[in-house]
């Protein structure tokens, strides 16, 4: 008999604790939300307080933001290998909307105005395949980038 008690309140209280996780988890859209702002709280470089000159733009701190840039377009190409639309979204939303480092010639900013738009439209897709081309893009107007500095990459 006592065993038969304990049962059922075993049981009851694992239905309760159910009960319980599934009214407190959050819709997935605001989990989303919620990694996009973090996304964009972690420090992307600062624009620097004063442009470097025209002739020394390549400074430690572009390079950094340019592998932040890498780096975010493999979580994206990761995202979307797996066939993950929803978290090919931040590293899209990241690379669409981030600062802009200061002292970047302006002969490459087309570069980066590309880059962006390809990302809108990652983040504006309805199925991985276009996704996968809006991300093909943002890979195009970086090795575009690269090509025109004369940086080789592999």
């Amino acid at each position: 008999m006592k065993l038969q008690i304990l049962l059922v309140v075993g049981l009851a209280a694992g239905i309760a604790a159910c009960a319980e996780k599934e009214q407190a988890a959050p819709d997935q859209g605001s989990e989303v939300e919620e990694a996009a702002a973090a996304v964009l709280e972690t420090p992307a470089v600062e624009p620097e307080a004063a442009a470097p000159a025209a002739d020394n733009w390549r400074t430690s701190a572009l390079l950094d933001h340019m592998h932040a840039h890498a780096e975010q377009l493999d979580d994206l190409n990761f995202s979307l290998a797996d066939g993950d639309l929803e978290g090919a979204m931040t590293p899209a939303y990241w690379l669409s909307r981030h600062k802009t480092i200061a002292g970047l010639p302006s002969d490459l900013q087309p570069f980066v105005d590309g880059m962006r738009e390809a990302a809108i439209s990652v983040e504006e897709a309805d199925d991985v395949e276009t996704a996968r081309a809006g991300a093909q893009k943002i890979s195009e107007q970086c090795q575009g980038c690269h090509t025109a500095v004369g940086v080789v990459t592999d």
